[in-house]
């Protein structure tokens, strides 16, 4: 076995694969992911997984043995997608419904069932070649939108593979994600991850507020807890390879290089007369880029600003992309047609205000308009990030120039020092563009230095390593959460010690232990295999049985009236031996009165929630409430009920979404402590998920086997997964 290696996914390889005959000509990719992850695939010991670019229709089998051994020599794995996959997957739910969603573009949203059945059946395409690359000890770094499904996949085959996930575009707040139909298996996905990033804490956040709202899991901070496994979530904003763009400025600007065409056109027009500028917007044609917007808000200031006609000049270059896509194609018609009225409007002998490119240009004629415009003009309504801002910054070596930047782009959150702007605001477009053409040189270049300096410190490659480094941490803190995971050794040995012994006690809580969790408790009534399993256990001689819970007498009382299990309730209140119910303790109830008209004003400022009234206690439960203000109200209400309870001998129980009032002196570890003095037991086993369950694993002679459900700070010696967990575990004993 080798080093161990990062294996990298995309949807597309960074390659470019052209078909002659039976020729391939195989050439690197040069975009921004291929660039930044060039360290990490080359240089490293990496492998990186996508698609060729070539459908299976177009290869024979001789081509796709040929194209298999080209990507191999390039440390690649092609995964091969059918035609179907490309239209459904790819043109269809990626770019019809998962890129205008989370662009916040709604009317623009297709919701195809086929297509998401084409999205899932891909992903896992791309699961089966990962894990059959995938060798112990290897990193998995999967990215972008197109295979969010990818990384649970991976990790339900694979739990012990480390994974992180990148999204290269905005994740859109709750109130847009949760019209998504498939909103659950999408975030089921990426929380596959071990590490999730994104390019600002504003994607994060809306993200997390997602992961609590429609998962109803525990964020702290910035980490999810999720069954046995804390995931961490944190943004990384994505830099650009800075070196490449400012020494091609640097050789353009070399009076010893040859002139390109498009240079001395520019020129030609700067020389033309005083005070020239150059204006220059650079976009894919997306309807995310304003580019309307753009070219509307532009007429706007030469409208406003006669001044400046016969001066300034837009130079517009929209590259094509998804011209097959009906909205695409309406938006080229657009673009043209305002870029012809303009021009119509206003318009000289000599003066054409708007340049008008659409098509690609090679990555010298890039630099020609980099370094010869005075502003940058980059303003999407929606953007990810925005990598040609920073382009622009780092090609200004005399560190002149000015930045019109969105708010809207991910840049903006790191990029302050550029004149920042609503892009749909016609008047704070033409006061900026104003400002910017006025800006005095030494403004200009105070300005600029300090974006340089930055943006060169923080480069791609300082980025995809600093992801990498992120994810190892993750990975350390991993084995430290689950260093008390159960392992099958642990268990096998437990259910050999079981049975090894002559008097057994076995205490389990419920809710969140045997059963899920349910939005309403009367809903987690036993089913017949938990009857079964607990039925093997009865029957089992030299061994008592005991459910201990904070449930209500009454409820256990009718869901096991028939069965001769002995019964805990009312965290350790009641119990019932031989099918007769005795008190534990002797509690009052007179404190209800008073703490239950504040729970009920609670409940009436707090939709999702209910009052659960007890014999001996009152439970606020908050299991549908938002998440957010949930929160609020909780703290609140623990401020309110802190200073009632004191004088009460009251405590105040925090479980799993609920707020519990009860005496004191009653907890499950008090009822616990009574059966281990009863008998002399040599083996005892106590699981349980939730907080008042550490009472329990607090108060276990140290021989006790205590596992607890989930992962939280414990007291007990094991942890594990979940409720079915649980099952399969007590199944092992019977």
């Amino acid at each position: 076995m080798g080093v161990n290696k990062t294996i990298i996914v995309s949807n597309r390889l960074p390659l470019q694969i052209s078909i002659n005959g039976d020729k391939l000509n195989v050439t690197p990719s040069v975009g921004g992911l291929a660039t930044g992850m060039k360290s990490v695939h080359a240089e490293g010991n990496g492998v990186w997984v996508g698609w060729s670019g070539i459908t299976e229709e177009d290869l024979d089998k001789n081509l796709k043995s040929k194209v298999n051994t080209k990507v191999k020599e390039a440390k690649c794995r092609a995964v091969s997608l059918t035609e179907d996959d490309i239209n459904d997957y790819y043109l269809g739910f990626s770019n019809r419904t998962l890129w205008p969603l989370f662009h916040y573009f709604l009317e623009y949203t297709e919701f195809e069932k086929h297509q998401w059945e084409a999205y899932k059946r891909v992903n896992e395409k791309f699961a089966e070649v990962i894990l059959d690359t995938i060798e112990d000890g290897d990193t998995v770094w999967v990215h972008d939108y197109q295979l969010l499904l990818l990384p649970k996949l991976i990790k339900d085959k694979r739990p012990d593979v480390t994974i992180g996930f990148f999204l290269h575009i905005p994740f859109p707040s709750y109130e847009i994600f949760r019209t998504f139909p498939w909103r659950e298996e999408i975030l089921s996905g990426m929380l596959g991850a071990d590490l999730i990033g994104f390019h600002t804490y504003d994607y994060e956040r809306h993200f997390l507020s997602s992961i609590k709202r429609i998962m109803r899991l525990e964020v702290n901070f910035n980490e999810i807890s999720y069954y046995d496994r804390i995931i961490k979530v944190d943004s990384f904003p994505m830099g650009i390879d800075y070196n490449k763009f400012h020494k091609a400025s640097l050789q353009h600007n070399n009076p010893n290089t040859e002139i390109s065409e498009l240079q001395k056109r520019l020129d030609s027009h700067l020389k033309e007369g005083k005070d020239q500028k150059f204006i220059l917007s650079i976009d894919r044609m997306d309807y995310t880029k304003g580019i309307p917007n753009r070219l509307r808000a532009f007429e706007y200031f030469l409208n406003q600003h006669p001044e400046y006609k016969e001066k300034v000049r837009l130079v517009m270059l929209a590259v094509p992309s998804r011209s097959g896509v009906p909205q695409y194609q309406r938006l080229k018609r657009e673009t043209d047609e305002l870029v012809g009225r303009i021009n119509g409007e206003f318009s000289t002998v000599s003066w054409t205000p708007v340049w008008y490119f659409y098509r690609s240009l090679p990555f010298e004629n890039l630099i020609d308009l980099y370094a010869s415009s005075d502003i940058a003009l980059i303003t999407p309504v929606r953007d990810g990030m925005n990598l040609v801002a920073k382009e622009y910054v780092a090609t200004r070596t005399k560190q002149d120039g000015v930045l019109i930047l969105s708010e809207m782009a991910g840049a903006a959150k790191e990029m302050n020092e550029a004149l920042l702007i609503n892009p749909n605001s016609f008047e704070n477009f033409a006061s900026t563009l104003k400002r910017a053409l006025t800006m005095p040189l030494e403004e200009q270049q105070s300005r600029m230095k300090i974006l340089q300096k930055r943006l060169k410190r923080y480069d791609v490659e300082k980025w995809a390593s600093e992801f990498l480094k992120s994810l190892d941490a993750t990975n350390q803190m991993q084995e430290v959460v689950v260093s008390k995971k159960l392992t099958s050794e642990d268990e096998n040995e437990i259910v050999e010690n079981f049975k090894k012994a002559k008097k057994r006690l076995i205490l389990l809580d419920y809710d969140g232990t045997l059963v899920g969790f349910k939005d309403n408790p009367q809903d987690a009534k036993p089913d017949n295999k938990l009857f079964k399993i607990l039925d093997d256990f009865e029957a089992q001689p030299n061994t008592d049985l005991n459910l201990i819970s904070g449930r209500d007498k009454a409820t256990f009382e009718k869901w096991f009236t028939q069965k001769p299990y002995n019964l805990i309730t009312d965290h350790g209140v009641w119990k019932r031996e031989n099918k007769k119910w005795t008190a534990l303790e002797i509690l009052k109830t007179d404190w209800m009165v008073s703490i239950k008209p504040i729970l009920e004003t609670f409940v009436d400022r707090t939709p999702g929630t209910f009052i659960e009234e007890k014999e001996y206690s009152l439970a606020w439960h908050y299991r549908t409430a938002d998440p957010e203000l949930a929160r609020i109200r909780t703290i609140e209400l623990n401020t309110v009920l802190t200073s009632m309870v004191a004088n009460n001998e009251l405590s105040i129980l925090k479980g799993n979404k609920v707020i519990e009032i009860k005496s004191s002196n009653v907890n499950k570890g008090r009822a616990a402590n009574q059966l281990f003095m009863k008998e002399d037991y040599d083996f005892i086993l106590i699981m349980g998920d939730d907080w008042t369950d550490e009472y329990m694993f607090e108060a276990a002679p140290e021989t006790a086997h205590t596992i607890k459900i989930g992962y939280t700070k414990t007291k007990a010696k094991y942890q594990i997964k979940d409720s079915i967990r649980v099952r399969e575990l007590l199944f092992k004993f019977t």
